[in-house]
């Protein structure tokens, strides 16, 4: 046995179980406490600010002209029509109870919609719109006080805070029922997969550590990378997925070794050697996949790549040190209790008893078998040819969140409460502007705008800064957020009408929400870029696993082909209406935008859990003398019940993500679970072992002769 230094750790901590358990319970207790005392941060306005529309919000800052976070208030009446009286009485009782909150700087008067069937109240927030993230809470009590006393009535607060407010509820709720789902869904899996409890619960224990662990820890790495709101479900999906995985690879290893005869602590040492060691590899592909997300510049994406890559490293250091030790502890007790017809149904299965059926004629006609996979991945891609990306949006939140229904129709019913755009003029050089050009070239840009119909300028006019550096002009757009000719506007704005009404020796810029929305929709594409460095990355990191470029080029373009075809049941899925009612969505008509970047870092890093353990598998099979066929179907058999195991673990856990409300989460969890079902049973049973057997000269082989005299393996089993 090769004396690595996993074996090692891994010798020391079964030796040792008691000092390598409270060494693991030791560190997950500091992560805890890390969580309980460091707050995690969450991302602000400025960490979102891109392009064009970014610069706009810096300068208003600096020269003091950032309008003040606000809230409203709406008023309607289930009947349609609403009564005058009742909605004053409304308007005069939030004005007694939210003046006064902390944070709020006023309450406007009522206004009313031109059909005057809605009103809304105004609010004032004081500081910025991260200040009014603190307050909101508080806003939101008092308005809910004063509805409940008006049931006759709908009273419905929105606002950019308000609707933060109502998502990282939602998600934390969301957050809550994946925990309850996964969890018992996880141990029956492994229950069955082991029938035996305490080897069930191993694996559910290592993954749930892990969780929390990494949770823990992103608490004071979220001061570098502050959580765009996604980081606990992520953590939660990939913790759980890699955690059992890891687990099944080390605990069904070290059982096979033991059912062989091997001592508890040799079994555990060939574990380390084998499964430990497709363990570290796979762990760190996962990573390296993950770590392209930073090369999108994008701090929602930092945020996710931080967390999942913790969570990775913490499961992978539980393999190495937490298993051993629990294992070293237990022995042949981990087997126990059993339930009985699990167990016998297990044994008179065997190890690889399915699969060893399905293997057969793969290996007796692999150029069909390949045809037909590659027919079945290439026919369930075709559909992500026509797949639209954009933006999320108010369409593409749970529209029973009260402040994204509210947000809806203020939309429709008042002008002034739709996307705005802030005309800003600016000194070419270091001097200030003269009040008489800027007045009049920004109150050409709104005429300009008004004339073509695609916005009006707001009742405040032209402002401008008290040190002369800028002026300001905001415009009401005449389309709602989700409008495509919202992007149409900006596009106006900047190429025709801002540059007729420049003059020389200032700089006119457009920004705004509008323009906010333009500039994320389409800032610098850096797909390529991170598309780049995964496959590259993880190109060497298989050919330095098994000295093998032909072993690289395959498994990365079997990765392509798994994420290809969950690309297009995506779009199947989420850009029709056929499955709304199958998985409760209201389809928006796109995918979006940053969810086949991310599904697709991840499904590289999970694929090569597969590929590196059936690999290894196939090489045990060649050194131990089989002929290449034998050693395909063996690598193929032999890990069957593991990767299955895995397999169904990881399908049920991003499944659950799509019965969520948030719409990302539910086209996260299909993208995921429909690539790993498809990697496990096409790729896994199918395309991986045919493709072998047609490349066999391409990554040599070994004659019967050589095989018995156990010869130096071939370059598919080189050294690693």
């Amino acid at each position: 046995m090769p004396s690595t230094p996993p074996v090692r750790l891994a010798r020391w901590s079964a030796t040792h179980p008691w000092r390598a358990l409270s060494a693991w319970f030791a560190f997950v207790a500091v992560a805890v406490t890390l969580m309980m005392t460091v707050p995690t941060q969450q991302t602000s306005d400025k960490d979102f600010r891109y392009g064009e529309s970014g610069e706009v919000a810096a300068i208003l800052d600096d020269a003091g002209l950032t309008d003040p976070p606000s809230e409203v208030v709406l008023i309607t009446s289930p009947d349609g029509a609403l009564d005058e009286s009742a909605a004053t009485t409304v308007a005069s009782e939030l004005d007694t109870s939210i003046r006064n909150v902390a944070g709020v700087d006023s309450v406007g008067d009522l206004v009313w919609s031109a059909d005057r069937d809605a009103a809304l109240v105004p609010i004032t927030m004081t500081g910025t719109a991260d200040d009014a993230g603190d307050h909101v809470g508080d806003v939101l009590d008092a308005t809910a006080a004063v509805a409940k006393d008006h049931p006759e009535l709908d009273i419905v607060q929105s606002g950019s805070a308000s609707i933060d407010d109502g998502i990282w509820t939602r998600v934390g709720e969301d957050l809550g029922s994946a925990e309850a789902l996964s969890l018992p869904i996880t141990l029956l899996i492994m229950i069955v997969a082991f029938g035996a409890l305490i080897a069930a619960g191993i694996p559910v224990l290592l993954a749930v550590g892990s969780v929390v662990t990494a949770l823990g820890l992103y608490a004071p790495i979220s001061l570098l990378f502050p959580d765009g709101g996604t980081v606990a479900n992520v953590v939660l999906m990939i913790g759980m997925a890699v955690g059992v995985d890891y687990s099944l690879f080390y605990l069904k290893r070290e059982r096979e070794e033991r059912a062989r005869g091997r001592s508890t602590i040799d079994a555990i040492e060939i574990a380390a050697a084998t499964a430990g060691h497709a363990v570290i590899v796979s762990g760190l592909a996962v990573m390296v996949s993950m770590a392209g997300l930073f090369l999108a510049f994008d701090p929602t994406f930092s945020s996710m790549a931080a967390g999942s890559i913790i969570v990775v490293a913490v499961a992978v250091l539980g393999s190495l040190t937490f298993l051993p030790g629990i294992l070293g502890l237990l022995g042949h007790r981990v087997d126990r209790p059993r339930v009985p017809l699990l167990w016998r149904l297990n044994r008179r299965i065997g190890a690889g008893g399915i699969s060893r059926r399905l293997i057969r004629p793969v290996v007796a006609h692999p150029r069909i078998a390949a045809v037909l996979a590659i027919a079945v991945l290439a026919g369930l891609a075709v559909p992500a040819l026509g797949m639209t990306m954009q933006d999320d949006n108010l369409d593409s939140l749970p529209q029973d969140i009260p402040a994204v229904a509210a947000a809806q129709r203020l939309e429709s019913e008042f002008p002034s409460e739709r996307p705005s755009v802030d005309i800003v003029i600016r000194h070419d050089g270091d001097g200030t502007l003269d009040p008489t050009v800027a007045r009049s070239t920004l109150e050409s840009v709104g005429a300009a705008a008004h004339d073509a119909g695609i916005a009006e300028p707001s009742a405040d006019g032209v402002r401008i800064s008290d040190d002369g550096s800028a002026a300001v002009l905001s415009l009401e757009s005449a389309f709602g957020e989700t409008d495509p000719r919202l992007m149409d506007m900006v596009e106006q704005l900047r190429d025709e009408l801002v540059p007729r009404a420049s003059t020389d020796g200032t700089e006119v810029l457009v920004g705004g929400d509008a323009a906010r929305y333009y500039d994320h929709e389409n800032r610098t594409n850096t797909l390529p870029l991170v598309i780049a460095f995964v496959l590259v990355l993880t190109l060497v990191m298989m050919w330095w696993t098994f000295r093998s470029v032909t072993i690289a080029l395959l498994t990365t373009g079997l990765n392509l082909l798994s994420v290809g075809a969950s690309f297009g049941v995506l779009t199947l899925v989420f850009q029709h209406t056929w499955a709304e009612g199958l998985l409760d969505f209201t389809s928006t008509g796109f995918i979006i935008d940053w969810i086949p970047l991310f599904c697709f870092v991840i499904l590289v890093g999970l694929s090569m859990d597969y590929h590196v353990f059936v690999l290894s598998r196939v090489r045990e099979g060649l050194r131990s003398g089989l002929s290449f066929d034998d050693a395909v179907a063996h690598g193929v058999r032999d890990t069957a019940s593991v990767v299955t195991s895995a397999a169904v673990v990881m399908v049920s856990v991003f499944a659950v993500f799509a019965t969520l409300s948030m719409l990302e989460m539910k086209m996260m969890g299909i993208g995921l679970s429909v690539a790993i079902a498809l990697d496990a049973t096409v790729v896994r049973l199918v395309l991986l072992p045919a493709s072998l057997l047609l490349l066999r000269r391409r990554l040599g082989r070994l004659d019967s002769s050589a095989a018995s005299e156990r010869k130096p393996e071939p370059v598919l089993v080189g050294a690693s």
